[in-house]
């Protein structure tokens, strides 16, 4: 490309009022498509549905620290 920099995976938040499970799943068919490996999807409310959609990275902050104020 021409910045040089080599893609190795893809990150998804999907919308607060849909369901992610489509999200996760799309997010994985394409960068399997392209060859990627890393997919950073799921945060502390759905992570486990996130890892069964094939996520490698969870975001999972308020799970560990709290809601934020």
């Amino acid at each position: 490309n021409s910045y040089g920099l080599r893609i190795s995976g893809l990150m998804c938040i999907p919308p607060v009022v849909d369901d992610p499970k489509p999200h996760f799943e799309a997010l994985f068919a394409l960068g399997k498509r392209h060859g990627l490996e890393q997919f950073s999807m799921g945060m502390s409310g759905d992570f486990e549905l996130a890892i069964a959609c094939g996520a490698t990275h969870l975001r999972v902050g308020s799970a560990i620290f709290g809601h934020r104020a």
